[in-house]
């Protein structure tokens, strides 16, 4: 029956999208009086919200590609630990190509949600449901587009047997732009666990700040005009008032972040005990760090970079802290999340850890691509900033909502749109200059006030704020630094890999796909 089709969708759409012309298949068998009722499109939607959790919340997909390819994170071989024919390494060091197992299965969920909330749109056109569907077509298309310049579409009851068409560059952009505006009246003021207003509004500062990346990556431009875009946007959201600086930064993504991340703009709501698998929550940013004999015991595999670690003041709140968690006493106050260095203690009674062979469980500055010496077990400073939920962890169905977008990320975007030309504005009681902005979140933050600020300083200041949150590759390719140079790193990269590679597997299939230039 095809009722029952509509269920499971609605339980997990992310179970059967690992490719997406069987996805297509599959959505395309649904008609109209199987989804017709009230119900169904309640269940349809909840599929499109489903497929987007193990595709931002793991963390070998999005995760991976928008943090590991940066300064920010990486994915060490130990010994013969995390080799995965050397898909991580890859990453790290911007030498992909279309067989990537990671880039090919994020093009593919994203895609999956784009039809899937297309899909829908066929039985429900114009209700508020169907402008949630609509952003988060748009959301995934905007991150399409921002990977791979080529982003894939039908319209809703196209027939799947015809390949896709391909929207390109700024026509794709120009498409994302217009449709968020025709469905904003229509979206739900809130809550942060759904599509809103506002979250339309943090999306299309992205894609006005991005709008002279995606003319031209290599040499963006930024028109004033798109800055005071951004501007008009943020303010809006400012000045709706729903939002503050959380009391602990950590709140933000704490177990209880629901309530008590007051700066939560959009979030994936993760409810305790019916979240979703242990591979597919947040619940994978801390295991996939943190090392065996830590409690919980994690796969003590990636780590961030010393030489970022290195841009915080130690004095930052963001760098570290004791987060009161349920479960655990911490009777030494032991930093439990942020970035752990150095010695390791067991937060339930404050003893020394130790590795396996014995030896002091000491986290190291020093990581390489390659481990081969005998520390494979500690080398490299662990970071993750969702506070652990000892009381839901076991089950994996943890109580974290992972966070799409914040306030703090909106007023970083005004402060470079004010930077590159935008005029500066009174919103709130965070200032109208770039310095003013920047320097009301670092007093929150404990951070000493920067002197001045200049585009270099400000992406250092994005980095520190917005740290793994999956937004660094954006930044620093709109910055003009991701084919730096880096740690682990050593040599200025090849243009193309400002683009991913389509995969070969999706141009097998799609006539209308591409190879990106250089690929």
């Amino acid at each position: 029956m095809k009722i029952k089709i509509i269920a499971i969708l609605g339980l997990s759409l992310t179970s059967i999208v690992g490719c997406t012309k069987l996805e297509e298949k599959f959505n395309g068998d649904l008609n109209n009086q199987s989804a017709g009722g009230a119900g169904s499109i309640d269940a349809l939607l909840k599929g499109v919200y489903n497929s987007m959790q193990t595709t931002f919340q793991d963390q070998a997909n999005v995760y991976a590609l928008e943090e590991m390819t940066t300064d920010e994170l990486i994915g060490p071989t130990r010994g013969p630990d995390w080799d995965d024919d050397g898909a991580w390494r890859v990453l790290h060091a911007q030498k992909w190509d279309g067989e990537n197992p990671h880039i090919r299965d994020v093009f593919n969920q994203l895609l999956g949600t784009v039809f899937a909330a297309t899909n829908m749109l066929q039985f429900d056109s114009t209700s508020s449901k169907a402008a949630e569907a609509r952003y988060l077509r748009a959301f995934a298309n905007f991150m399409v587009l921002e990977g791979w310049d080529q982003v894939p579409y039908r319209s809703p009851g196209e027939n799947t047997l015809q390949p896709s068409r391909v929207r390109k560059g700024t026509e794709a952009l120009n498409y994302i732009i217009s449709e968020l505006n025709a469905i904003m009246a229509n979206l739900p003021a809130g809550p942060a666990g759904k599509a809103n207003q506002n979250a339309a509004r943090v999306l299309l500062m992205k894609c006005y700040l991005e709008k002279g990346v995606i003319a031209n990556r290599t040499a963006p431009t930024f028109a004033a005009a798109d800055m005071n875009q951004v501007i008009t946007y943020a303010d809006q959201i400012i000045n709706s008032g729903l939002y503050t600086y959380s009391p602990n930064y950590f709140d933000n993504f704490a177990p209880a972040n629901t309530t008590i991340g007051k700066e939560n703009i959009w979030v994936q709501q993760n409810d305790a005990g019916t979240s979703g698998s242990s591979g597919s929550t947040v619940r994978s940013r801390y295991h996939s760090t943190m090392h065996y004999n830590q409690n919980p015991g994690g796969w003590n595999g990636f780590t961030t970079l010393s030489d970022f670690y290195g841009k915080f003041e130690a004095a930052d709140k963001r760098r570290g802290v004791a987060y009161p968690t349920a479960g655990l006493p911490n009777p030494g106050n032991r930093i439990n999340v942020g970035f752990l260095i150095g010695q390791q203690y067991n937060w339930a009674n404050d003893a020394v850890l130790q590795d396996r062979n014995g030896a002091p469980l000491i986290f190291t500055p020093s990581v390489k691509l390659e481990e081969v010496n005998d520390n494979l077990e500690v080398t490299g400073i662990r970071a993750y900033k969702y506070p652990i939920d000892y009381v839901n962890d076991g089950s994996g169905n943890i109580d974290n909502d992972y966070v799409y977008f914040r306030l703090a990320d909106v007023l970083l975007m005004k402060a470079e749109a004010i930077l590159r030309g935008g005029t500066g504005t009174v919103a709130g009681t965070y200032g109208n200059t770039a310095l003013a902005i920047v320097n009301n979140i670092r007093a929150n933050r404990g951070a000493t006030a920067l002197a001045t600020v200049t585009l270099d300083n400000l992406l250092d200041e994005r980095g520190r704020e917005l740290y793994l949150e999956s937004w660094r590759r954006q930044d620093l390719i709109r910055f003009g630094k991701f084919l730096a140079p880096f740690q682990e790193k050593n040599y200025t990269s090849d243009a193309k890999y400002l683009l991913f590679a389509v995969p070969n597997q999706q141009l097998a299939v799609n006539p209308n796909l591409t190879p990106n230039p250089g690929y």
